[in-house]
């Protein structure tokens, strides 16, 4: 506390005072122009362009898709229980597929069973980009040998 109390009572400095004598001079003076608003003047575009990405690079919306589907190589553990396919007991290398609000779960051995404790949002989560988009459910499985 003393020293901050001597450090006020000490004089300014040199370059305290040119900056206060620089100060006190130009705190007066505009700039000619400065605060005027300028107006812009308006130009037309020259190019348009309808769309960002070429057609070829296009991803369908979700809307047009009628599910995704992610592979799952590890077991897959909810509420502290590990999921097992209900036919034949498999428990990991599962296909997770998301459709219509819905999560179903495909074993390699080719049963489905809904699994109700997932959703939508849970498999956004865990999905990574879409890779490759496929016109019918056999072609995705072979993709993700199945």
């Amino acid at each position: 506390m003393f020293h901050r109390i001597r450090r006020r009572t000490k004089q300014p400095s040199v370059e305290q005072r040119q900056f206060a004598e620089l100060h006190a001079r130009l705190q007066n003076q505009v700039p000619p122009g400065f605060g005027v608003p300028v107006e812009a003047e308006r130009t037309e575009p020259t190019t348009v362009v309808d769309d960002f990405l070429p057609p070829e690079l296009r991803v369908p919306s979700h809307d047009q898709l009628d599910g995704k589907m992610m592979p799952w190589k590890q077991p897959l553990v909810l509420d502290g229980e590990m999921v097992a396919c209900a036919a034949c007991g498999a428990y990991r290398d599962w296909l997770i597929l998301s459709t219509r609000d819905q999560i179903w779960l495909r074993c390699r051995a080719g049963h489905q069973q809904q699994e109700t404790r997932l959703d939508t949002a849970w498999y956004n989560r865990n999905s990574g980009p879409a890779d490759a988009t496929h016109a019918t459910f056999e072609d995705c499985l072979r993709h993700l040998g199945h």
